[in-house]
């Protein structure tokens, strides 16, 4: 207690400083953001082998990132499995990211209005 309490001492001009510019300390986005994936996660642990988790959050993470691009998911991957076919494990698939994707302008609507 007495290290924690003596770091947060040493630390408190920094922190006053940066409160000073009107920083909210919220993590929400974050929290909204994974709470959709949490609520599978027990499912999660059923659905294969030991790599199925890093597949599922990998899957689960390219989404968000669409849904944070204010796109739609559903056509995004609808966009990816359509070029898919055409590639090979040494193809470079960086042009199929969200954010390559979202910049070439191939969302067919236009981008929805962002959240408070």
């Amino acid at each position: 207690m007495g290290k924690a309490l003596t770091y947060a001492h040493n630390q408190w001009v920094k922190f006053c400083r940066s409160n000073k510019h009107s920083i909210t300390l919220d993590n929400n986005r974050a929290e909204n953001a994974v709470r959709p994936l949490k609520l599978g996660v027990k499912n999660g642990f059923f659905i294969g082998r030991e790599d199925t988790g890093w597949r599922s959050a990998l899957i689960f993470t390219i989404i968000e990132n669409v849904r944070i691009l204010g796109y739609d998911p559903y056509e995004y991957l609808e966009w990816v499995f359509e070029k898919l076919p055409g590639k090979t494990n040494q193809d470079d698939l960086r042009p199929l990211l969200p954010k390559a994707w979202a910049k070439k302008g191939k969302a067919k609507s236009s981008r929805r209005e962002k959240r408070s």
